[in-house]
């Protein structure tokens, strides 16, 4: 799964995905669920990058609490929550890293990945537009999921698809009706071009958004070795 990630090179997103985007981003080095994200979009006049929240609620729900943050990518059009944006609404999710935790005793190892060079790259993503009781519009993605490379077979049975740059108009415009238009696009990243390393337990709680949260650390280092 993927339900922590960095993004710290916002204002290389125009470029990298060839996007309009008008705006301001602050670097974010801790993005966790219900956040508002960054995403690339395509429409009749070209990719647009447009803020959403992170958790996908599906246009026919009742409330927000059916929320995900991640769809599994071998059963996207299985499911009544993500049929509808798999088929229709795919984005991408830029991002230049994620965080996954290792158990070992009674303590978790958050763990950095990312490209061995530290550059941007995209999560295949779904979108929907929901509209609460209340009459307000939210617009809301998902990162799809898939099975882990050697970077992270040992730490997690899932991890985030990573999509390649040369798939990125295949994913955003493939026809959606049936699977094969995409499914050889959701596959584990090569892990040869990524690079995997310890980082602070400060990443643990979405409150600390610092540059220390993406800083690699010796294994099973606490937060008040880094604070104090």
């Amino acid at each position: 799964m993927c339900g922590r990630y960095r993004l710290t090179r916002a204002e290389k997103m125009a470029e990298k995905f060839g996007a309009e985007f008008s705006g301001e981003l602050r670097a974010r080095y801790n993005i966790a669920p219900t956040q508002s994200v960054p995403v690339v979009r395509s429409t009749a006049s070209g990719r647009v990058i447009l803020p959403m929240r992170w958790g996908l609620i599906p246009s026919w729900a009742k409330d927000s609490s059916i929320a995900q943050i991640n769809a599994r990518s071998e059963t996207i059009l299985e499911k009544p929550a993500f049929k509808e944006g798999s088929e229709r609404r795919r984005c991408l999710i830029p991002a230049n890293g994620f965080y996954e935790w290792v158990r070992s005793s009674k303590t978790k190892q958050p763990f950095h990945f990312g490209m061995k060079d530290d550059s941007l790259f995209a999560f295949a993503g779904i979108w929907d537009r929901w509209t609460s009781p209340e009459g307000q519009t939210v617009e809301s993605c998902a990162i799809l999921t898939t099975t882990p490379n050697e970077l992270l077979n040992d730490v997690h049975d899932r991890m985030p698809v990573i999509l390649h740059p040369n798939h990125y108009h295949a994913w955003l415009t493939a026809p959606g009706l049936k699977s094969q238009h995409f499914a050889h696009l959701l596959v584990p990243y090569d892990a040869e071009q990524m690079r995997r390393y310890p980082v602070n337990s400060l990443v643990n709680s979405p409150e600390n958004d610092v540059p220390a949260c993406a800083v690699e650390v010796p294994e099973f280092m606490s937060a008040q070795t880094m604070l104090f």
